[in-house]
């Protein structure tokens, strides 16, 4: 097949086809779209058939998401087998008897890869590897990678169809968030250099962004490589409508533009989301007749900014301090509503008698408070004291977190502590949606990779941040392997210094330091002051990960309530000043916030 294809490429323009997904949404199908290889055969064959009447000589199963994984999201994933020889089966019997290549379409396995999610790169690669072989089971022509926004993920995918056939041709695809900055780093070349290592055979891009926007990414792809180009745009940009992305149809300038990509010398032309058999009927009546531009093997140049060239932010003052001296960190709870005095008076206050660092939490407990990004911005700017900004996973998706890290930076926000977040059922509004996307290994990720000044697609962001990383360890966790796996997996990914959970117990903190030390990160301890036996007991019974000795909560019983105060303080000194010798810092968490009280407590290990 790779000599008919090479033949084909070199005779002229191989024009694919369009969005299947579209189409079957316009018959009535409903996603997943992959099902209607069983359920619904005759609308998936009617679809091929109108792409290949309408010129596509080049079409792809219906299998871009009939992998295990994402199946698995709609209690389909036993019928991977079934799915992909039904969608093999539907395109030859379309194609019939004409000249027509057919493609086994393999997309992303639909959910982040761990560290970012929760799926294990192994586990991508046997879904990978299970949806493949029976593709080449099936005997298509061509496997087609497609959609890959992360490289990472694409070449566990090719590296598991090479271990199944070695000969088979291959076409990959990733969908690039095109904007000038993109074009400027150079990325699609970068990716068009690293496929081309990699030995697939077509190099392209698709979806994500329309023919204006895909031609700059084509042409720098074109001036990287010297193997065939493909290229499957979307018509522009979606719109919501009832419920519903769509597109608006505009066959002649999707097909100005498939001339434009042969000129570029683009070898397959298709469409994906959002392309009917009209934009395949307009491209192929375009470049009938047309050969591709020949191109000549690129010399190698170093034209793009890489990551190390790009400027540097300011690092936070806390960066300077961890290693140089005793930290000092105070939590403050956020009101439920708009009046902040309270906070910022506290940290002015807390600021005087010397703390490093205000820590503003991100809706502990799934309650409803104020944005931690705009308080974190207010104590800043009014009070002049640094914040450690917790920032929770739950209620962002991966867009949203990059988003609004970036304007965290923008507002001169260093320090996060990246947390996975309550889920939203415990909170104020426990029918809302928890997102969890990632969790923190993730998120740690995600702000190492803005540190070296990309994003988590590899697009440049113009400028190396300089976020101090934290992250939370739990020394009584119910899984405690589990969580020294998960602080070593943190301090991979590029974590500066780790806080713990309230800690009563001196032995508790040894055990925590050593964790810390295997790792190599500073540990801020935990300090609570308690203030009432009822305090006490609902933190050592009710809250995970917390335990409060026997004779604390029993000398707490015996107390008035503002001698047990006055105990809860005396205890938390006794505790800060042990942790004075064995850690690098202490993290208070005054009950209400009360800044007074984190103020008595921090005199013994400030004087």
């Amino acid at each position: 097949m790779r000599e008919r294809l090479q033949r084909l490429l070199e005779e002229g323009v191989l024009v694919a086809d369009g969005a299947m997904g579209t189409m079957l949404q316009r018959l009535g199908v409903q996603a997943p779209y992959e099902l209607a290889n069983l359920l619904q055969p005759d609308a998936v064959r009617q679809v091929h058939r109108t792409y290949i009447e309408n010129g596509a000589r080049l079409i792809e199963t219906n299998t871009f998401g009939a992998n295990r994984v994402k199946l698995a999201t709609h209690g389909a994933g036993h019928l991977v087998r079934d799915i992909n020889l039904a969608a093999v089966r539907l395109a030859r019997e379309a194609a019939g008897d004409l000249p027509v290549i057919v493609v086994g379409a393999v997309g992303p396995v639909g959910k982040p890869l761990a560290p970012i999610g929760q799926i294990a790169p192994q586990e991508a690669g046997e879904a990978f590897r299970e949806q493949i072989a029976v593709l080449l089971e099936a005997d298509v022509d061509i496997i087609l990678l497609e959609t890959f926004t992360h490289l990472d993920e694409l070449k566990i995918a090719l590296d598991e169809l090479r271990a199944l056939d070695r000969d088979i041709p291959v076409i990959a695809q990733k969908a690039f968030i095109e904007d000038g900055e993109t074009l400027a780093a150079g990325l699609p070349a970068q990716v068009a250099r690293t496929l081309e290592e990699w030995g697939v055979d077509v190099i392209g891009a698709n979806c994500v962004v329309g023919p204006q926007r895909m031609v700059g990414i084509l042409q720098a792809m074109a001036s990287a490589t010297a193997l065939p180009l493909s290229v499957m745009p979307t018509p522009g940009l979606p719109q919501y409508q009832r419920g519903e992305v769509a597109f608006e149809a505009q066959p002649e300038y999707f097909a100005q533009y498939g001339e434009q990509f042969a000129r570029i010398g683009v070898n397959i032309i298709g469409g994906c989301c959002g392309t009917t058999p009209a934009h395949i009927r307009a491209v192929a009546e375009r470049v009938r007749g047309m050969k591709p531009r020949v191109r000549r093997a690129p010399a190698r140049t170093a034209e793009e900014v890489k990551p190390e060239e790009l400027p540097q932010a300011e690092p936070s003052h806390l960066a300077g301090k961890l290693g140089a001296k005793y930290v000092v960190a105070v939590e403050l709870d956020l009101p439920r509503g708009l009046d902040v005095a309270k906070v910022v008076e506290g940290a002015r206050s807390l600021k005087e008698h010397g703390v490093d660092v205000i820590d503003i939490s991100d809706g502990a407990r799934a309650r409803l408070r104020m944005n931690p990004i705009a308080i974190s911005h207010l104590i800043q700017e009014q009070v002049g004291i640094e914040v450690m900004m917790h920032f929770a996973c739950r209620d962002r998706n991966l867009l949203a977190i990059q988003a609004d890290l970036l304007g965290a930076h923008a507002l001169g926000i260093r320090n996060i502590l990246a947390i996975t977040g309550d889920p939203a059922l415990v909170g104020d509004y426990p029918t809302a949606t928890s997102v969890f996307d990632i969790d923190a290994i993730g998120l740690v990720r995600i702000l190492r990779r803005f540190n070296e000044g990309v994003d988590l697609a590899g697009n440049s962001i113009g400028v190396r941040t300089a976020f101090t990383i934290a992250v939370a360890y739990n020394p009584l966790a119910y899984n405690q392997q589990a969580e020294d796996d998960r602080l070593r997996r943190k301090a991979g990914e590029g974590a500066h210094l780790t806080y713990t959970q309230p800690i009563f117990d001196a032995a508790v903190l040894d055990r925590a330091v050593a964790s810390a030390e295997r790792v190599g990160l500073p540990l801020l301890v935990g300090v609570l002051p308690l203030r009432s036996a009822r305090h006490a007991e609902f933190m050592h019974h009710e809250v995970p990960g917390i335990h409060i000795p026997t004779a604390i909560r029993k000398r707490l019983a015996e107390l008035t309530d503002a001698d047990a105060r006055k105990y809860g303080i005396d205890v938390a000194r006794e505790f800060a000043l042990y942790a004075r010798q064995v850690t690098q810092g202490i993290y208070l968490m005054p009950p209400f916030g009360n800044h007074k009280v984190a103020e008595a407590v921090i005199q013994v290990v400030t004087s």
